[in-house]
């Protein structure tokens, strides 16, 4: 890989950080669509974006946790669940492919992005938070090792759309998406192997530098806002996979 191809996945990563710090969501989706469409298969595209994430996410938790944005209790109820999850996902992935279970996936964040648009918009959907918070960190981090990505969106859509603020929420699954990340990252490169250095480095290099900017926006961006910017990318990331299936 050249130079001019190192540098576009740097601008990759640095976007997808971006987008993932300050909405919560997306980094694994836009790297690992990228990966797919150069023609690396599930697990492998999804083994070099979780590597890469292993020090984005590092960042980007740190970056919540010194601008005051994780909640610390809802960290641990996510993480933990999370990395188990993640961790048998990434066994089924190893053997089977994950395109698979995509359509149902998509359908489900069609679903949680047009809830988070009307609550964005004024409409209450509900008055009772999350109660089995530890659940919808395990099939989080198991739906993100088959799908390559998902973490933030599955989290954080649903977190939000249930009464979830904004910014603790965002902050918190981000911080807790590292723990999981790691786990994702160690059970795939047991089984299939790290491979394609260049564009990990790349997607690093973008994500670490972005992501302190990333943290900086979701504390200081209005809260409806946000959540207008998240249903709108849930929606749109959603579509366009149903109609590509």
């Amino acid at each position: 890989m050249d130079f001019a191809q190192f540098f576009l996945f740097v601008g990759v990563g640095l976007l997808a950080q971006v987008v993932d710090g300050a909405l919560g969501m997306a980094y694994g989706l836009v790297s690992n669509a990228i990966l797919l469409a150069l023609g690396l298969p599930p697990a492998v595209a999804s083994a070099t974006v979780h590597t890469a994430e292993i020090a984005t996410t590092c960042a980007s938790g740190a970056s919540h946790a010194w601008f005051g944005n994780v909640r610390w209790p809802l960290f641990w109820q996510l993480a933990i669940p999370g990395a188990i999850g993640g961790v048998l996902g990434a066994t089924f992935l190893a053997s089977v492919p994950g395109e698979t279970i995509r359509p149902f996936i998509n359908a489900y964040l069609l679903i949680l992005g047009a809830m988070v648009l009307l609550r964005a918009f004024g409409k209450r959907l509900s008055r009772h938070r999350v109660q089995h918070t530890g659940v919808l960190g395990f099939f989080a981090g198991l739906l993100d090792a088959i799908g390559g990505g998902g973490w933030g969106p599955l989290a954080t859509s649903t977190l939000i759309a249930r009464g979830g603020g904004v910014r603790s929420t965002i902050g918190s699954v981000n911080a807790a998406e590292f723990v999981v990340t790691a786990s994702i990252s160690a059970t795939l490169a047991w089984h299939v192997g790290i491979g394609h250095w260049p564009i990990v480095l790349g997607l690093l290099t973008g994500g670490v530098l972005a992501a302190p900017l990333a943290a900086w926006l979701v504390r200081h961006l209005p809260e409806r806002l946000v959540m207008a910017a998240v249903g709108t990318l849930i929606v749109a990331i959603s579509l366009v996979q149903l109609l590509r299936g």
